[in-house]
């Protein structure tokens, strides 16, 4: 019986897709839940999983071709991976027999004791090396080659796993070679958005600088008995920052909101984007209602979303919405940047490089680690002594951690 292949149901904002990869070809067995095709959309890579044992039957839908909510990709022949099994298993028996007459009076019936031995020595089935000597049999230099065939398998496995990163080329010098390759979906919706937000915003970015030191120092004291205490959850910047950014959230709730038409919506509620780089580009986890959550909880999401990002398996509910965006250039070596507001958000923050820098402190040179703090806002909703205020208030939050125990 042959059973659908279907194309996941998207959600409202996806329309379409693409499809990425067949990681199965016609005829090839499949067993249930495993990995047959992904669908690509403007946001994530959807995995299309085998829903019953059997055969990959015909392919409807290409590699490159567009599929909508729960379009036919194709077909598994249910059974057909069974019926295949014992017909497989009978060649090699089938082989043997037909090889042992034809051996008959020899030392060996399969193989030669040289070329066994050294079948034995490399791990390799001599029952699997097909034999050119007399009447089959299997000689030293068959098993040589085997050998060979052996160790260059493992070589060709990562040339195709490499295949992706071949959208960022490496050129020897002197080469005057072009190559060109399609854009993902995601880079390209990416790319759309940010010039959608630079079109139709009102954007400013605002700088301001915070010394670290308290923050470290408090990392540094703390942070084996709180990954001990937390199942081996690690105290991070990020977990402070986010916990920072709901609490200035709170005091200034239009740094908080978006525009939809002519309405401004307050949000009563924190879902805070992390801005995560992945092979595909740019996406944004957001982590929900965050002024509720812990810094262990904090830093156990955003580890986890990390994750799911290089292995290619966030959700688009884990990437919708978002009321604010953090963003980490600092993690790169960043030492200032402008970063671009993600719509229909108002705001976005901009982590950079800690370094230590000379520092007036009460009259003295201190050096201090400080880092640069950017926030760039959509000026018709945020006014400018209000995205100023907001970075202050981050920046004294951080650098005396206690006032956000206090919540003063």
């Amino acid at each position: 019986m042959a059973i659908e292949i279907k194309a996941p149901t998207f959600p409202e904002s996806v329309a379409d897709g693409t499809v990425a990869t067949w990681h199965k070809q016609p005829g090839d067995a499949v067993k249930r839940d495993d990995l047959i095709v992904d669908i690509e959309t403007d946001k994530v890579v959807l995995e299309v999983l085998a829903t019953a044992d059997g055969v990959l039957g015909a392919i409807v839908k290409n590699e490159g071709d567009t599929v909508l909510s729960d379009e036919v990709l194709g077909s598994i022949v249910e059974g057909g991976a069974a019926a295949a099994a014992p017909a497989a298993a009978a060649a090699p028996a089938a082989a043997a027999q037909a090889a042992a007459p034809a051996a008959a009076g020899e030392d060996d019936p399969v193989a030669a004791p040289a070329a066994r031995k050294l079948a034995e020595e490399n791990g390799i089935n001599i029952a699997a090396v097909a034999g050119t000597g007399k009447g089959g049999r299997v000689t030293k230099e068959d098993v040589v080659a085997a050998v060979a065939a052996k160790k260059a398998a493992p070589a060709a496995a990562p040339a195709k796993a490499a295949a992706p990163a071949a959208a960022a080329p490496v050129f020897a010098a002197g080469d005057r070679v072009e190559k060109r390759v399609p854009m993902t979906r995601v880079r390209a919706t990416v790319a759309k958005r940010l010039v959608e937000a630079q079109s139709n915003m009102a954007m400013l970015t605002t700088f301001n600088e915070v010394n670290m030191k308290p923050i470290m120092d408090l990392r540094s004291k703390y942070k084996d008995l709180f990954e001990k205490t937390h199942n081996g959850v690690r105290l991070g910047f990020m977990s402070f920052f986010v916990k920072a950014a709901t609490e200035a959230l709170k005091r200034f709730p239009a740094v908080n909101a978006s525009i939809d038409g002519g309405d401004i919506v307050y949000h009563g509620y924190s879902d805070v984007g992390v801005a995560v780089s992945s092979d595909r580009g740019l996406v944004v986890p957001v982590l929900r209602n965050a002024e509720l959550m812990s810094l262990a909880e904090i830093e156990n999401g955003i580890a986890t979303y990390g994750k799911k990002a290089r292995d290619g398996k966030l959700s688009i509910d884990e990437m919708t919405g978002g009321t604010f965006t953090i963003t980490n250039g600092g993690t790169f070596g960043s030492l200032l940047s402008t970063p671009i507001v993600n719509p229909p958000q108002a705001a976005i923050l901009g982590m950079h490089n800690i370094n230590e820098r000379p520092m007036a402190v009460k009259g003295e040179v201190v050096i201090l680690p400080m880092m640069y703090l950017a926030l760039s806002y959509d000026h018709r909703l945020i006014d400018g002594k209000e995205a100023v205020s907001f970075l202050v208030t981050i920046k004294n939050l951080l650098e005396d951690p206690a006032r956000l125990l206090l919540d003063i």
